[in-house]
C-alpha cells in the first residue's frame, strides 16, 4: 500500500493507515519465535522472577514467550495468528490498554509508542498497567533531523531528541536503568528505497522475499545487545532500547 507522511495525517487517519499497514503485513507473514531475536538473553533474565506478563503491539515478531504473556496488537491477522499458537491475545490499543491498574511485573512495548499521536497517553497507559518495580522495554527511533521516506512507510509520527527522552519517561514515572543500540533497519538507502518500492507494488512477491531471505538472515546476523547504564550515548544511535523501571513508592 502506499504511505503517505504521517506527519500530517489526523489521529483517526493515522490509526487507519497503521491498522491497514500492519494488517497487510501480518496477512502474509510467520510468526518469528522470541528466542530468534537478540533481545532472549534480556527476556530469559527479566523473565526468571516470574510474575505476570505483557506485550503491546508485538506483531508477528513477539519477544517475550508465547506461554504465560498477554498480547496486545492492533493487527486482526497478527491476533488470530498468536491465538493459533496458543498465546493469550486481544485485540487492543497502546493509549486504552484494557487491564487494570499494576496488573504486570514485565511490560515490553517495542517499536509502538513513535506511531500514536498522542505518545503522553501510551506512556501513561504503560506505566498505569505496570507494577511499582516493574521493568518496561521501551525502544524508539532517535534523532528528528534523519528522518526518512522510510519513517513514513512505516507509519511513524516522530523520532525523539535523546535530550528530552529520559525526562519524557520520568514524567511518566519510569526511569532508564540501561540501554542499548536496537533494531534491524538496513544502512544502505537504496535497499531501503528499492523494498519500498517492492512493498507497494509488488507486495506478494516483496513479503516471499521478506520472510523467506531477508528476515532469516537478519537474525542470523543481529548483533548481541550491549547495555550500558541509563540512556547511551546517543550521538550516532538511531534507535534505542531501553530498559526501564517503573517507580515504587
Amino acid at each position: 500500500m502506499q504511505r503517505t507522511d504521517t506527519r500530517r495525517l489526523t489521529s483517526g487517519e493515522l490509526l487507519d493507515a497503521n491498522r491497514q499497514y500492519y494488517d497487510s503485513l501480518w496477512s502474509g507473514a510467520r510468526l518469528v519465535e522470541p528466542d530468534r531475536f537478540n533481545t532472549w538473553p534480556l527476556i530469559q533474565s527479566l523473565s526468571a522472577a516470574g510474575g505476570a506478563r505483557l506485550e503491546v503491539a508485538p506483531g508477528l515478531r513477539p519477544r517475550l514467550p508465547l506461554e504465560h504473556t498477554q498480547f496486545v496488537d492492533i493487527s486482526a491477522p497478527a491476533v488470530h495468528t498468536l491465538r493459533a499458537r496458543g498465546a493469550c491475545a486481544t485485540l487492543g490499543l497502546v493509549t486504552s490498554l484494557p487491564f487494570a491498574d499494576a496488573a504486570f511485573d514485565l511490560v515490553c512495548a517495542l517499536d509502538i509508542v513513535e506511531h500514536v499521536e498522542d505518545d503522553d497517553a501510551a506512556l501513561d497507559e504503560l506505566s498505569r498497567v505496570a507494577k511499582p518495580g516493574a521493568a518496561v522495554l521501551i525502544s524508539v527511533p532517535l534523532h528528528p533531523h534523519r528522518w526518512t521516506a522510510f519513517d513514513d512507510f512505516v507509519g511513524h509520527r516522530r523520532r525523539y531528541e535523546p535530550e528530552r527522552l529520559t525526562a519524557i519517561l520520568a514524567s511518566h514515572d519510569l526511569g532508564v536503568e540501561r540501554s542499548a543500540v536496537f533494531g534491524m533497519q538496513p544502512r544502505s538507502s537504496r535497499l531501503l528505497d528499492l523494498g519500498m518500492w517492492y512493498l507497494t507494488h509488488q507486495r506478494e512477491r516483496a513479503l516471499w522475499w521478506y520472510n523467506r531471505v531477508f528476515m532469516p538472515l537478519g537474525l542470523r546476523f543481529q548483533k548481541p545487545l550491549s547495555f550500558g547504564s541509563g540512556l547511551i550515548d546517543t550521538a550516532h544511535v538511531d534507535e534505542v532500547l531501553m530498559v526501564c523501571r517503573k517507580r515504587a513508592d
